[in-house]
């Protein structure tokens, strides 16, 4: 029996919460095709009869434009330093670009570092190894694993690596555990996940969602979430013509929350303006924004 921390670290939209996902078989982190869906540390439980590895997801680094992006670079740095081991995910076929170059000057030798190859499923075998050329002397990677988070490609392969670097015999969740979130932070990432596929690239990020209310009756859940937008003009996009997007992204975050609860389920979504939250610091804190 084998158990750990394991840190999945990366530049934004290199497939790390995919790769969670299919690593431990369940909708942990939510995704989208737009950069900067992760926004909080989310830990995934794989559990078999060998191991229990607890995989922990981490908002992509890069160069921070606001409050809220300093917050979450720090989160994700934070996440390297009590891990057994750290999954470095990579976009193999963008190749090496300077945000790589920037992590990898802060990646602690002293921790093993797997440099992860995601997204190999679009390439041919000859561009992978020329890849792994790129990256192989840039750190002292303890291994390289190609994978395709997107397919389900050599992931089982990644976590029979993973276990090597394990040196806990302990559990620290039960068998069925496949996360540690809260309900509540789970409802309102679906609800964030169905906005962020349904918006342009750019607005999202003036976006969060917060739980406001959860009332478990004897045959039905009955969920409130706050949409938090940064300015007004946002509202009336979101609501949509007639209120038809806002019923839409209700209609699908619904169909999730009922999968994960086994419950019928009553949301209701209200969107609401706080102009410039992501600046505020003690608005990121009441929504669940630390500094580590």
């Amino acid at each position: 029996m084998r158990s750990g921390f394991v840190s999945i670290i990366g530049r934004p939209n290199v497939g790390k919460s995919t790769l969670l996902n299919n690593i431990v078989n369940y909708h942990v982190a939510i995704t989208s095709d737009k950069a900067g869906t992760t926004r909080n540390i989310i830990e995934g439980i794989y559990n078999d009869k060998e191991s229990q590895i607890v995989f922990v997801d981490t908002p992509g680094i890069n160069k921070p434009i606001d409050k809220l992006g300093k917050v979450l670079n720090k989160q994700s740095l934070s996440q390297q330093k009590e891990v057994d081991c750290i999954l470095f995910v990579v976009d193999a076929k963008g190749g090496l670009g300077r945000g790589d170059r920037e992590i990898i000057k802060n990646l602690n030798e002293d921790i093993p570092t797997i440099l992860v190859l995601n997204k190999i499923d679009t390439m041919k075998k000859e561009e992978i190894i020329n890849r792994i050329i790129e990256y192989k002397d840039l750190f002292n990677f303890s291994d390289i694993v190609p994978v395709s988070a997107k397919n389900g490609d050599n992931v089982k392969t990644l976590v029979d690596v993973v276990r090597n670097y394990l040196n806990d015999d302990i559990k620290y969740f039960k068998d069925d555990a496949v996360t540690s979130s809260s309900v509540r932070f789970m409802i309102s990432e679906y609800v964030r996940e169905k906005l962020f596929n349904h918006l342009e690239q750019e607005i999202p990020h003036a976006i969060t969602c917060f739980t406001t209310g959860y009332e478990e009756k004897e045959k039905i859940v009955n969920v409130n979430v706050d949409i938090i937008v940064d300015r007004e003009s946002l509202k009336k996009i979101i609501i949509g013509h007639n209120g038809e997007m806002l019923k839409n992204v209700g209609m699908e975050s619904r169909k999730d929350i009922e999968k994960m609860l086994d419950k019928k389920v009553y949301l209701e979504l209200y969107v609401k303006c706080i102009p410039n939250w992501r600046d505020k610091e003690f608005i990121l804190k009441d929504l669940g924004f630390y500094e580590f």
